[in-house]
């Protein structure tokens, strides 16, 4: 089945979320990679202001994820979707205005409290909509948001040939227009009341231990993740000898997206299904750190058949991470929800969301530790071997947790009870916590 015949079966809503994740990410990815060097060169601000900007930015991102999880929980998907957009609207716009340090910093708080309240709130929106196509819906999700930010990021070279401020006006008009389209065609639903405090829903969350030790073994994937855009388009500029290498690495990762994606998904489903091949995923994203390992520890090529023939190399180590994230990434969030109560997965999914990205900030320092390590000594194969260890490591957790039944053997269907108590690793005894218990 053909990508897009498969978009087509979906509702419009659902169709236009696959849309606006593709812009959001395409616009993301133009504008923020190149945002220190525009803060720096173009309006000449020092090291420490611009370390200023963009921490604030990542901050106020990763810390409020769990605010937008909840929002779509109590206030419904549809609302939030919709808050979220206008905001990245509003932020890039100031992005486009912006000379002074107050204004730039309210662009960065407005654009990732937009992330932060958008992603949590479509997730849980594709789990309430989508049924037993669940995994299909979020295999799409997943080709719309790679495509959009790898050709984000192949297009962000154009803004340091022109003016970024022209740059973030044109972005600012393509999330208006995708605020709009989302505003007449995602459809009110009614939300049930919710007997519960905010602060009850995220003690019942957070009690789930099983639910955090998922969130713990998968911060290996999260970590190997960002390295797309840095240790591995470095890696290919190095083995080439020329930029045009990371391109061929970020193009060829849209392409096999559109490709297999689906395909991967529809025969995972068939055979098992999400948590039985979640780890193979993230093992094999481990293992296409191993061929960039080989060849980056090289001199630079003599010739032209040799720098073909490293960027060869490198493609098959991309295409293997590629790969094995099409396995990882929508098992991982067709699970997520099925850990407690259907009513709270945009908190499960905000709270997934902050406690990796938090954790991977250790891991992403590592990795950076061990590229200065690699430069200084020579030892350049050292990030890549890093990199490698982490998904071997990550991969081991999530097939410990498979077998001591942690993880939801299905997506649970709208109305049902919570999973039933696991046996963790090292626990005589599952927990007895508030997610065991069915929904009122």
């Amino acid at each position: 089945m053909s990508v897009l015949r498969a978009v087509r079966e979906f509702p419009l809503a659902l169709r236009l979320l696959f849309i606006n994740q593709f812009g959001i990410d395409i616009g993301y990815c133009v504008l923020i990679p190149f945002l220190a060097t525009y803060l720096e060169h173009n309006l000449g601000m020092s090291a420490a202001l611009v370390g200023l900007v963009l921490g604030i930015r990542n901050l106020s991102q990763q810390g409020l994820f769990v605010l937008g999880g909840t929002m779509a929980d109590r206030l419904g998907p549809r609302r939030v979707i919709l808050t979220g957009c206008a905001l990245r609207t509003v932020g890039f716009a100031l992005f486009s205005l912006g000379h002074s340090l107050p204004l730039l910093l309210a662009a960065s708080v407005f654009s990732s409290l937009a992330g932060a309240l958008f992603y949590p709130a479509v997730r849980a929106y594709v789990t309430q909509e989508t049924g037993e196509r669940r995994a299909e819906a979020f295999a799409l999700l997943n080709v719309f948001a790679t495509s959009g930010w790898l050709i984000g990021l192949i297009l962000g070279g154009l803004v340091c040939l022109g003016d970024y401020q022209v740059w973030a006006l044109a972005v600012t008009c393509v999330f208006a227009l995708l605020t709009v389209a989302q505003a007449y065609a995602l459809p009110a639903r009614e939300v049930a009341v919710a007997r519960e405090t905010v602060l009850g829903d995220w003690r019942e969350v957070l009690a789930n231990r099983r639910f955090l030790w998922f969130s713990l073994a998968t911060t290996g994937m999260v970590v190997m993740e960002n390295q797309l855009f840095v240790l591995l388009p470095e890696g290919a500029r190095r083995a080439a000898g020329r930029e045009a290498g990371a391109g061929l690495l970020l193009a060829s990762g849209a392409v096999v997206h559109l490709l297999f994606q689906l395909r991967i998904t529809q025969g995972l489903g068939r055979r098992g299904g999400s948590a039985r091949w979640l780890g193979t995923g993230i093992a094999v994203i481990g293992l296409g750190f191993v061929p960039p390992l080989l060849v980056c520890g090289a001199a630079p090529p003599a010739g032209g058949a040799e720098a073909v023939s490293r960027l060869i190399v490198m493609v098959t180590g991309a295409l293997l991470l590629y790969l094995g994230g099409m396995v990882a990434y929508p098992s991982a969030m067709e699970l997520i929800p099925g850990f407690g109560r259907e009513r709270l997965a945009g908190t499960y999914f905000g709270l997934f969301y902050m406690l990796t990205g938090t954790t991977a900030v250790a891991g992403n320092a590592l990795v950076g530790w061990a590229m200065d390590i690699g430069a200084r000594t020579g030892r350049t194969w050292l990030p890549w071997l890093c990199c490698l260890l982490f998904g071997l490591g990550s991969s081991l957790a999530v097939a410990l947790l498979y077998r001591a039944r942690a993880l939801p053997a299905r997506p649970a269907p709208a109305g049902a009870p919570a999973p039933g108590p696991a046996r963790l690793p090292g626990q005589a005894h599952a927990p007895d916590d508030a997610t065991d218990r069915p929904p009122r």
